[in-house]
């Protein structure tokens, strides 16, 4: 299953690019980030049996474990693509909240859309490391 990253504005050649990279490398699924402008710009089409998850404020606080159990169930139901949607500035819209399959957040803070980017690549990492036995994540 493909894990893609769709972000409003660009990230250019900054620490948290290096960061983002740095975790989307290590990543044994395949990973894609597209970058829309920060006016306009339309989203790719979601391909058929696929996931949309946005990053909301409203959304689900889910724990690494539970994000790592989610993906597991998308990938294991045949899932094709599992897009992480990164809004502007304004955030999503409401007819775009509701097509969502799920709603994630972050905490109720505002994070910079940079900082999130980062800490979800980080978030994809860390579930993929859980589902593989990888020491990385380690609980309580």
């Amino acid at each position: 299953m493909l894990l893609h990253i769709l972000a409003t504005g660009k990230i250019g050649r900054s620490p948290e690019a290096e960061l983002v990279e740095r975790y989307l490398k290590r990543i044994a699924w395949p990973t894609r980030v597209t970058e829309l402008p920060d006016r306009g710009g339309n989203a790719p089409p979601l391909p058929a049996n696929s996931i949309s998850v946005l990053l909301d404020e409203r959304g689900s606080a889910l724990t690494s474990v539970a994000l790592a159990k989610q993906l597991e169930k998308w990938r294991d139901d045949g899932r094709r693509e599992a897009r992480f949607t990164i809004g502007g500035a304004d955030g999503h819209s409401s007819a775009e909240r509701r097509q969502a399959d799920l709603l994630l957040s972050f905490g109720s803070a505002t994070w910079p859309h940079l900082l999130a980017r980062a800490m979800l690549a980080e978030q994809l990492f860390r579930a993929t490391s859980i589902l593989a036995n990888h020491p990385y994540h380690r609980e309580g």
